[in-house]
């Protein structure tokens, strides 16, 4: 049995015959009312497919008000695989052959990422740092999504939480550790090293003990597990972006009238964490201060870990980088000079403190995550 045909793909007859009109004319009607419901779908499949993209592009925007509220599409902070959240036993990492020395490189995204951009790009023959690395050098690379809505110090104290429990379920396994963050995943991995050292400092302080102390013995830290540290687009001193939008929102609620109350009520409704990016706040006491808000507020010194090596690797979109331009807007989005960061060229420094700076001419933000030569740097230090 044949199916009907459909009015719109039979035969035109001539153009005379009142039939043929009467079919044209139904057969436009059918797709006039059929283009709602084909549009929709279109879109639904289109979300589908880039829920990968759209969702942390969310949380970005208002993850903390998601979370607030409990939502499920607030992104919580786990190890990635296949596309999915795993725990940490899951990942079912095996130590190395006797006599070598395994490395575990974690990476974290920026704002509005996911573990995506370390693995891929455009296209499926564009291959990113984390399958590269693991295929020439034989490292664990493990990638870690997180809301990054939140305060960056929730962040990073969940960071530190997550690497604990890593190295305390796999201590053979993990060996040497390196952390790579791009743009606000390196304050995350800043802030959770500032925390991992705060409990450490905490944990080592004497105390009085009597003739039967039962102190348990601590637990394995994955600072002393911890390598190298590179830093690639990061605003280490603030994003010029969001400090903009912050002047803006305290002008257009000085002039107090109800357009400029309303547009800078919008531009309150962003993220904590986007608002983190005004000076890089990396710990909770930046922005439960009284004075948080100020156009100069008082923020945590959050020195480099001693005895790590860090990498900042920065992106300009100049070809020349002795340039005003340069400093201020770098690679677009993170100015050179906060890329650079005043805790990472401190000629006072203590010796111990490992610092590489490499500048990337004629690179925007995006392009660090793909460029040949970052690539050979990050393989050669970590090979």
């Amino acid at each position: 049995m044949t199916e009907p045909e459909d009015p719109a793909e039979l035969p035109e007859g001539p153009a005379d015959k009142p039939g043929s009109r009467w079919r044209r004319a139904a057969a436009a009607v059918g797709r006039a009312a059929r283009a709602p419901f084909n549009g929709a779908g279109l879109l639904y499949r289109i979300g589908q497919e880039n829920l990968h993209f759209t969702l942390p592009v969310l949380n970005g925007a208002f993850g903390d008000q998601l979370a607030a509220r409990h939502d499920r599409r607030a992104i919580q902070m786990s190890f990635r695989r296949y596309e999915a959240d795993v725990s940490v036993a899951e990942l079912r990492l095996q130590p190395p052959p006797e006599g070598q020395v395994r490395k575990t490189v974690v990476f974290l995204h920026g704002l509005m990422g996911d573990e995506i951009i370390w693995q891929t790009g455009a296209g499926p023959e564009d291959v990113r740092f984390g399958p590269r690395l693991q295929r020439e050098l034989g490292v664990n690379c493990l990638y870690v999504r997180y809301n990054s809505g939140l305060h960056i110090s929730e962040n990073g104290r969940r960071l530190h939480q997550l690497l604990t429990e890593l190295v305390q379920t796999f201590p053979a396994a993990v060996g040497e550790l390196v952390l790579v963050g791009h743009s606000m995943g390196g304050l995350v991995i800043r802030s959770a090293g500032y925390y991992a050292a705060q409990e450490q400092l905490f944990s080592e302080a004497p105390v009085a003990s009597g003739p039967a102390d039962n102190t348990p013995e601590p637990a394995l830290r994955w600072l002393p597990s911890l390598r190298d540290v590179f830093l690639l687009g990061v605003p280490n001193d603030g994003s010029f972006l969001e400090q903009n939008s912050h002047l803006t929102a305290l002008i257009l609620r000085k002039i107090n009238i109800w357009p400029t109350r309303a547009i800078s009520g919008l531009l309150d409704k962003r993220s904590n964490g986007i608002k983190d990016l005004r000076f890089a706040r990396l710990t909770d006491e930046d922005w439960q201060n009284a004075h948080a808000d100020d156009l100069f507020p008082p923020r945590t010194v959050v020195p480099p870990l001693p005895g790590v090596r860090y990498h900042v690797l920065v992106g300009s979109l100049l070809k020349t980088v002795d340039s005003a331009l340069h400093e201020y807007f770098g690679d677009g989005l993170v100015g050179a000079g906060s890329a650079r960061g005043r805790i990472f060229r401190d000629p006072a420094a203590p010796p111990d403190l490992l610092i590489t700076t490499r500048v990337y001419p004629r690179l925007h933000h995006g392009t660090l995550l793909s460029n040949p030569e970052v690539y050979a740097y990050i393989r050669e230090n970590i090979g």
